[in-house]
């Protein structure tokens, strides 16, 4: 039977660090942010409202059982070299770029593990911090991680955007650069229609000129 929707749910912990997700579809759903003590909805405005009650409690108790794993697992596999595969990063807007008109900027980082990956924002070399969101990572089909972090901004002509991203796997850190595109009108079609109407004045001239000559003659 054809599968319709993939859903994933997630629980991870470390030594210092926790994660429990759910998903649906490659989208993240729903997280746990520990610092805060809640649960977080991340469905975009325009879904159908959603609910996921009980489901921090249910995260805060899977952490314990999650690190009494990690160290049971650790011991009986004599604590394994951890893989490390360092990430890529690409940084584009939400929607079509208009200057003065709020958009958002996407960086999108790629094929790493483990988690975290810190991502920094800077508008002309100055740190933002505003607005700045950070999914949770999301797990690929190779089990290496994507995350995503986002920039509320208005786009200004001379502006440069750059998103920085950090991670163990990196010998420096990674940063991409964005600025908006000021497109200049075309001067091609006023050109050619400057051209054409002097040649069009140019042939009406020489039609009156030869008019002319032709009632002299007669």
């Amino acid at each position: 039977h054809k599968v319709l929707h993939i859903d994933l749910a997630i629980t991870g912990c470390s030594d210092s660090d926790g994660l429990d997700m759910y998903g649906l579809d490659g989208e993240e759903m729903w997280y746990a942010d520990f610092n805060k003590q809640e649960g977080v909805v991340a469905l975009p405005p325009f879904a159908d409202p959603f609910t996921f009650p009980g489901h921090y409690e249910g995260a805060v108790g899977n952490q314990g059982v999650c690190k009494g794993n990690l160290a049971k697992c650790i011991k009986a596999y004599k604590n394994p070299e951890e893989k490390i595969d360092p990430p890529h990063s690409s940084i584009y807007p939400r929607d079509d770029v208009d200057l003065g008109v709020e958009n958002t900027l996407i960086c999108h980082v790629s094929g790493f593990h483990p988690a975290p990956v810190r991502v920094r924002w800077t508008r002309n070399n100055q740190n933002l911090t505003e607005g700045v969101r950070l999914s949770t990572p999301y797990p690929n089909a190779d089990f290496t991680l994507n995350q995503f972090s986002s920039l509320p901004f208005t786009p200004e002509e001379g502006d440069i955007y750059g998103c920085t991203v950090e991670h163990k796997g990196l010998a420096e850190p990674l940063t991409r650069i964005w600025e908006p595109e000021v497109i200049q009108p075309s001067v091609g079609p006023a050109v050619f229609c400057g051209v054409g109407l002097t040649l069009g004045l140019l042939g009406v001239a020489a039609g009156t000129f030869f008019l002319i000559k032709g009632n002299q003659c007669n």
